[in-house]
């Protein structure tokens, strides 16, 4: 298996020569009716132009021409819900808080990877990867996807992100959380998050499985602390607010406060769903971690229960989101969920009623929209960043397919090919 370069250099690689990927089953993320024999063309790291292989224009000098065989053409996946400072399985924060940060560091370089070679050419880190695990991608240090990080997520005392059992007055371990209680302390906490290099900010809008002292419906931050972190992050070139939020009362404090995207709202009702699609607020279910059991030999016998009941939940509650028309992103909680596992999401949200087409464009054009990249990102289209994926076979007919990390033959990014398990662009 050819797996693409292993960059040494302080700047990411590019593609020398132009490529020109053919015979093809083209599905370029715009939601329109694939385009059998289709091509893309790349150029420089951007799309230079896609369509019917009939109607490709004439190519640039030295141009590679690499058949595809047939199989499917689509954009890089954007998983909007990782955490890679997490090993994927039962979450032990002790464990995670004993370990020496740098170890962490390292331990994330192959799950980033790992995650690249799944068909994701780029994540939202929720908690765990900070400022440097992007830049090293950036500078081509690292292989994986391209990175947009909250850091760490910001919570209340005793919700989701205080992992602290009940009779420990010490302090919290702040790689994947920070405290912050009322309005003031949330001012301090958000800002001092973007001073680190967030580019997004992640808050606990409810409580969680693998937090001791709540549970997924108790209330996290409130309206009005929501609210404030979410009006600084806006007024810091735009940067959206994603809220862990299970619980409905939660979920609706998060949505009013305005946030960009509910993580998880697995209890969302109609009320809920209704101020969503007004708003036009962005479901993220991570159906990946809802349909991993967890490890009763791992986990802590009070997660394992919590986990298994919220579960059910949310296999009641988010379809009849879908079912109600709630903009979805694709995100899975890998890191809790096995890393480079990330596609499976896809079978799962049609398993909940989306169309094999609409699963795969919560993953790539309206990911891309949450993220606020969808100008760069998510489409194979002329002028954006050559982010794209060869699939076996036709994922209309066969979502499931894509979850199988051996059926995705070739990954590129920036125009790029990481990974070509059959060497079509050798």
């Amino acid at each position: 298996m050819t797996t693409g370069p292993t960059p040494e250099a302080t700047a990411a690689p590019t593609s020398a020569v132009p490529l020109l990927f053919h015979n093809g089953l083209l599905i370029d993320g715009r939601g329109g009716e694939p385009v059998r024999d289709g091509a893309v063309l790349v150029e420089d790291g951007l799309v230079r132009w896609a369509g019917p292989g009939a109607e490709r224009p004439e190519l640039p000098a030295g141009t590679r021409e690499i058949d595809v065989r047939g199989d499917a053409i689509l954009p890089g996946f954007i998983d909007c819900h990782v955490h890679m400072a997490a090993p994927g399985g039962a979450l032990d924060h002790a464990e995670l808080s004993a370990m020496p940060r740098s170890l962490r560091t390292f331990l994330s370089a192959p799950r980033m990877r790992q995650t690249l070679f799944a068909g994701v050419t780029t994540v939202r880190d929720l908690g765990g990867a900070d400022a440097g695990h992007k830049k090293a991608v950036d500078d081509g240090l690292l292989v994986g996807p391209r990175l947009q990080v909250a850091i760490a997520m910001l919570s209340p005392t005793g919700g989701h992100g205080d992992f602290r059992a009940g009779t420990d007055d010490g302090v919290t371990d702040p790689t994947m959380s920070r405290l912050a209680d009322g309005v003031d302390d949330c001012r301090r906490a958000v800002r001092d998050l973007l001073r680190k290099g967030a580019d997004c900010i992640k808050v606990a809008a409810t409580g969680g499985v693998w937090s001791p002292t709540d549970q997924p419906d108790d209330d996290g931050f409130l309206e009005d602390e929501i609210r404030t972190i979410t009006e600084i992050a806006a007024g810091h070139r735009g940067k959206r607010v994603a809220a862990h939020a299970q619980g409905r009362g939660g979920i609706l404090n998060a949505v009013r406060g305005g946030v960009a995207s509910v993580e998880h709202g697995y209890e969302i009702d109609d009320e809920a769903i209704d101020l969503m699609l007004e708003r036009g607020t962005f479901l993220v279910p991570t159906l990946t971690t809802a349909n991993t059991d967890p490890d009763p030999l791992k986990a802590a016998s009070w997660a394992y229960a919590k986990k298994k009941h919220w579960q059910t939940v949310a296999r009641r509650h988010i379809p009849h989101a879908i079912e109600r028309g709630v903009r979805v992103a694709m995100g899975t909680d890998c890191g809790i969920a096995a890393h480079g596992t990330n596609l499976r999401e896809l079978a799962h949200l049609v398993e909940s009623g989306m169309t094999p087409m609409g699963a795969i464009l919560a993953g790539t054009s309206e990911a891309a929209e949450l993220l606020g990249l969808a100008h760069e990102i998510g489409t194979l289209e002329p002028g954006k960043r050559a982010d794209l994926v060869i699939a076996r076979g036709n994922p209309l007919t066969d979502i499931a397919s894509l979850g199988k990390p051996e059926n995705v033959l070739l990954v590129a990014k920036d125009g790029v090919p990481y990974k070509d398990t059959d060497g079509l662009a050798a």
